[in-house]
């Protein structure tokens, strides 16, 4: 009887030990995954500004020429 009761012990200390490390696995998963959000999201946004910028360059340079070519000229 004490037998069993040392397994059912057993068994029960490990369930909560399979637990635990799915816990600390898990709280670290999102730990290095805030991480990476935190380096991708300003260098990919950064990366989008660039592209956008050089397709946007030549417009907003067309109006601060007319700009400067009106403030001349007033």
């Amino acid at each position: 009887m004490l037998e069993l009761l040392i397994v059912i012990a057993f068994f029960w200390l490990f369930i909560k030990a399979v637990k635990l490390a799915f816990k600390v696995a898990w709280g670290g998963a999102k730990i290095i995954a805030s991480l990476l959000f935190a380096v991708a999201v300003p260098v990919l946004i950064g990366c989008l500004i660039f592209a956008g910028g050089v397709i946007l360059l030549v417009p907003v340079a067309m109006i601060a020429i007319a700009f400067g070519v009106l403030k001349a000229c007033v």
